[in-house]
């Protein structure tokens, strides 16, 4: 048994998670809006420029679970998760690979690796915990989630754990659609906060949301699998439900009442 002690979240109508968990709570006060990316604080103006889409997205969760937590980010491990990673980086090297001159952009190939924003997380924040980031397509909420609950139980200690998928741009749109970007964050806590468990659940069925726009959001984003533990977590009542995982792996998850 763990706890959670901060929530974010970003996404298509949900600006932040104190309108997020009204519009969760009454799924028909909830309207499909553009995701909207906050600047985020911790990056200074000339990393802000410079950072992609999918890792001030991913910052952005970071730095506001740890507030609402009211944790120091550089007391925290953490585990990042993307199914996507920076896509949009992933599309500008394919191009330049593409040309005669296959030349790339250094900053560009730098930017490339799966761990970009776990690495300008805790560099800007001067985090020295262990980082962990990891990728496993429609299931890296799961995935991420199995890993950061395992390290707050093993270690005894907090864990901030990062999940985002931004969308591809075209022609890798086609192949991997994605209608919007999505980002969540969560801090475990080994004691203390809104109680939570993790255990195997093979293949039970998958918990879907209440509302029809926030079930399509949960099957179309690979981190908006989370969105059923997001509702949960919004209420106040204890809830038990299953999150899809890789197959014959989904999580069955307990919340305590609030």
């Amino acid at each position: 048994m763990l706890g959670v002690k901060g929530v974010a979240v970003f996404g298509p109508g949900l600006p932040d998670w104190p309108t997020a968990a009204a519009r969760l709570r009454e799924p028909s006060r909830w309207t499909l809006a553009p995701t909207v990316v906050p600047a985020p604080a911790v990056l200074p103006a000339t990393e802000r420029r410079r950072a992609g889409l999918a890792v001030k997205l991913a910052v952005a969760a970071a730095e506001a679970a740890c507030a609402d937590a009211g944790l120091s980010p550089a007391q925290l491990a953490s585990v990042f998760t993307s199914s996507t990673g920076d896509p949009v980086n992933c599309h500008a090297m394919c191009e330049a690979l593409a040309t005669p001159e296959r030349v790339v952009s250094p900053t560009r190939f730098t930017n490339s690796v799966h761990n970009v924003a776990a690495g300008t997380w805790h560099i800007a924040t001067h985090a020295m915990s262990a980082s962990t980031s990891l990728a496993a397509f429609d299931a890296s909420f799961a995935a991420g989630l199995l890993e950061a609950a395992a390290q707050c139980v093993y270690a005894r200690a907090p864990v901030l754990l990062v999940a985002c998928d931004v969308p591809y741009p075209e022609p890798l749109h086609g192949v991997r659609p994605l209608p919007e970007s999505f980002a969540l964050a969560l801090v475990l806590v080994p004691q203390g906060g809104r109680a939570l468990s993790v255990t195997p659940a093979g293949d039970a069925p998958v918990t879907r949301c209440d509302g029809e726009g926030f079930e399509r959001l949960r099957t179309q984003i690979p981190a908006a699998r989370a969105l059923p533990l997001l509702q949960a977590l919004a209420g106040e009542r204890a809830a038990s439900l299953v999150i899809e995982g890789l197959p014959g792996q989904a999580l069955a998850i307990e919340v305590g009442a609030g």
